[in-house]
């Protein structure tokens, strides 16, 4: 087992100290969501989940915000940005935050690091120590911060959710084998606040094993890119509880033509049965498909601990 994997698995205790930490934001600004990559992908699936709450909320990428605001959002003073980075060192974020305080926003940095860059430049941190381990590849930190976010926001983590996510990282891990792990072409499909998290898997698996990796909404998967569809294509299936019917459809052609199919919360050539709802989901499925990611990284002999082209923090000069 190497430290990538370790740090996967040992995640789950982090989740459990962070439980319940109030963290809750009482502001009715406008929430604008900020982050760059894998914390992009998180701010995703929290500006869905927060106007799902009640709240008005977007995502924008971190080099946008700080570089073109207006083209999202132009009231700068009746916004709350919360801007997300493991480190609190990500060039485009710091500085987003920065210039977003300059401007008249609340700025919160959502993070690991407490006494970082971005934490030191915000009105509020909101943070809890990851597995001091973890390396280049975000695992326990994305799910943790993905935690820090929902309860931002009014969700209550209950300790069966910590329960619900090994079980499904295990159970997952126990069935992959040959006929998924060497696929070439793996879609993630995954809808509402699940967008997020497939594009979160589709990035976690690409960086880690090097194969070409997409993500959609399920029913936009029709729409053109279905095309690329064959029998070495894989697809994972987060099921939506909201719209499993028309979900299960698209899976039903999908293995027509040839590809395997991932179901999580539903059919497919592997059916993982799940016991939470659409709105712990995000945060559920994430420790497995890190466990994938992982597998497939290693079914092609690649040390997920030093992936290629890729550093831990991404700092431009």
């Amino acid at each position: 087992m190497n430290t990538t994997e370790k740090v996967i698995r040992e995640q789950f205790p982090f989740w459990e100290k962070a439980r319940g930490a109030n963290s809750a934001t009482a502001r009715q600004d406008v929430l604008v969501y900020v982050g760059c990559g894998t914390s992009y992908y998180l701010a995703m699936s929290l500006a869905a989940y927060a106007n799902r709450a009640g709240r008005r909320a977007i995502a924008v990428p971190g080099a946008e915000w700080l570089n073109r605001p207006s083209y999202f959002w132009s009231d700068w003073k009746n916004t709350h940005v919360v801007a997300i980075s493991r480190s609190g060192e990500t060039t485009e974020t710091v500085a987003a935050a920065k210039n977003s305080r300059e401007n008249g926003a609340f700025v919160t940095a959502l993070t690991v690091e407490a006494d970082s860059t971005l934490a030191k430049n915000s009105d509020s941190v909101v943070t809890s120590p990851t597995h001091a381990e973890e390396g280049i590849v975000m695992t326990a930190s994305a799910s943790l911060m993905l935690l820090l976010g929902l309860q931002m926001v009014g969700s209550e983590i209950p300790a069966s959710i910590v329960a619900s996510a090994q079980t499904l990282a295990e159970k997952l891990d126990e069935v992959l084998d040959y006929e998924v792990l060497d696929r070439g072409h793996f879609v993630f499909l995954g809808g509402g606040p699940l967008f997020g998290i497939a594009s979160e898997g589709a990035l976690k698996l690409l960086e880690m094993s090097q194969v070409m990796t997409q993500p959609f909404h399920p029913l936009e998967y029709r729409h053109g890119p279905i095309s690329l569809v064959d029998a070495k294509t894989a697809a994972v299936m987060l099921y939506s509880t909201d719209q499993k019917d028309a979900e299960m459809k698209l899976v039903e052609e999908l293995r027509e033509k040839g590809a395997f199919v991932i179901g999580i919360g539903g059919p497919g050539d592997i059916e993982l049965a799940v016991d939470f709802d659409l709105s712990l989901a995000g945060l559920a499925l994430l420790p497995a498909l890190q466990i994938l990611g992982e597998r497939v990284a290693q079914s092609r002999g690649i040390d997920t601990v030093q992936p290629r082209h890729l550093t831990k923090v991404v700092k431009l000069a």
